[in-house]
């Protein structure tokens, strides 16, 4: 593989809530190494699970200036899950690191807030942190530091997103792009059939846990539903099954490894 067909910059993968870039296990399935296949040196985020945005932001620049460290590069690709994007742009914006980021591609990332949240978390607020505390202490047992599971959901809310989105604007000399996926039924997806139904009640079409309104950001790229009936869950948005989703392949998504190699050619045609 020539110079040519490599990305000029490294790539950083930010996870999202609920799981972490475990040694054996990764967050990512196979899409690191076929990243790596089509010319991208790739580093993780590593930030907690359920963090806050500001503290997994933090350890966010950690593993941002070990990558950097490490390439000998002096700018990244960030290509970041769900909430992962959130703490990419307060990295980027609010910490001041335009700098050292070429681009930021978000994917399913709730950029507007859930209105979802916004319903749930009208249920008693004894009762919403008893719930967030539990998962506190499960996710510091399986390796966070300092897991805030309240205040990581709190920021979903429309309200929270709109404040935080006047507070981290894009940044100057940093190119964002933004893709949102969907399921096409309840059935597709077991692990998202419940907060599928959920949330196509209060917003419509989703992807188990967002609608296509909460992660439009900066060029939209549009949303993706799969080269089958299925659909794509945020689950598989990840590659979770470390599988095809589909057999066949008719124009759209039938692999999510080969979703994200056209975004890191995409970047590579960009020059970055």
């Amino acid at each position: 593989m020539s110079s040519s067909d490599k990305l000029r910059y490294p790539v950083l993968l930010v996870h999202g809530m609920g799981f972490r870039d475990f040694k054996h296990i990764g967050y990512w399935g196979r899409i690191p190494k076929a990243l790596e296949k089509n010319g991208a040196e790739v580093f993780f985020g590593r930030q907690d699970s359920n963090g806050s945005i500001e503290s997994n932001a933090q350890q966010l620049r950690i593993s941002l200036e070990n990558a950097l460290a490490v390439s000998g590069a002096d700018k990244v690709n960030i290509i970041a899950h769900s909430k992962g994007g959130l703490e990419a742009r307060y990295l980027i914006s609010s910490m001041g690191y335009g700098g050292r980021v070429a681009s930021l591609t978000t994917v399913s990332t709730p950029h507007n807030g859930s209105v979802t949240v916004d319903k749930l978390m009208k249920f008693p607020q004894a009762a919403v942190r008893l719930g967030c505390g539990a998962a506190d202490l499960w996710f510091r047992l399986l390796g966070d530091s300092s897991p805030h599971t309240y205040e990581a959901v709190k920021s979903f809310r429309t309200a929270d997103a709109e404040k935080f989105n006047a507070e981290n604007p894009d940044a100057e000399g940093v190119y964002y792009q933004s893709y949102a996926f969907a399921m096409k039924k309840m059935s597709s997806d077991i692990f998202m059939a419940v907060p599928w139904a959920v949330v196509n009640h209060f917003e419509g079409e989703n992807d188990g846990l967002l609608a296509p309104r909460a992660v439009k950001w900066t060029n939209f790229k549009g949303v993706f539903y799969g080269s089958k009936g299925r659909g794509i869950s945020h689950c598989d948005e990840v590659d979770m099954r470390r599988c095809r989703l589909s057999a066949d392949k008719d124009g759209d998504v039938s692999d999510i490894t080969d979703f994200y190699v056209d975004i890191i050619n995409g970047l590579m045609e960009l020059g970055f």
